[in-house]
């Protein structure tokens, strides 16, 4: 049987992951706090961070679920806040589609924005690394964030308001996200897509359960994509 873990890009994964605890707890607590505040018990706030881990998503459906908005809107917007999933998958796909079943299911389960962020800089930077390496690397980025996103909601849902607002938990949304989306901006497909994006969520911020945020990622892709489709076709050209 073929050995898909070496120690050494476990554990090279696993530093590269620690920096992320300190706004991954933050995030977390915050969300257990607001899911109790919205009233669900603390089983659910478990279940809600175990079977979508999806921070953003989780947020989105939370708020919406709050405002009593209709229940197919609330997935799709749940759903439109994770496209961005789909993009990871395929961009992964060449590095780890070769895994077997149950570990691709594995790291399809544990793909988040700070797992994706480490490994695909690690795989761009690093293109002799085997499949057993990229897995190993992947585990490791995935250790010290995944376990502790949960233990970190379950202490948010039983502190709740005994965390005083003067700590600002949600500073670490926009500062998580800022700090995974900077070293990624390498092209100017990405940052007309990201500045788009941007643009049209800031515009598109009135309107009601927050399809602005739906507009804006659409938006985004569309503009990625054919700034790509235009460079490849120059290329072409040339």
């Amino acid at each position: 049987m073929a050995s898909y873990y070496d120690r050494t890009e476990y554990l090279r994964g696993v530093r590269g992951g620690l920096p992320f605890v300190l706004v991954v707890v933050p995030f977390a607590l915050l969300f257990g706090v607001v899911a109790t505040e919205a009233g669900l018990p603390l089983l659910q706030v478990l279940s809600f961070s175990v079977v979508v881990i999806a921070g953003a998503a989780q947020f989105t459906a939370l708020q919406l679920m709050a405002e009593n908005v209709p229940t197919l809107v609330i997935i799709i917007s749940a759903l439109t806040v994770n496209l961005r999933m789909a993009m990871y998958s395929a961009s992964l796909t060449p590095h780890l589609g070769a895994l077997p079943f149950l570990r691709r299911a594995f790291v399809a389960y544990c793909l988040v924005d700070q797992s994706y962020a480490l490994s695909i800089l690690e795989y761009e930077k690093r293109p002799e690394m085997s499949l057993a390496q990229k897995f190993s690397y992947f585990m490791g980025a995935i250790t010290p964030v995944v376990p502790l996103w949960y233990t970190a909601t379950v202490a948010g849902a039983m502190v709740g308001q005994a965390i005083p607002p003067a700590l600002a938990l949600d500073f670490a949304v926009p500062i998580t996200f800022l700090a995974m989306i900077g070293p990624m901006l390498r092209t100017q497909a990405h940052v007309l897509a990201a500045a788009v994006s941007v643009s049209m969520a800031l515009i598109f911020a009135f309107l009601p359960w927050n399809l602005g945020l739906i507009v804006a990622a659409i938006a985004g892709m569309v503009t990625g994509a054919e700034v790509e489709r235009r460079v490849e076709m120059a290329r072409a050209a040339q």
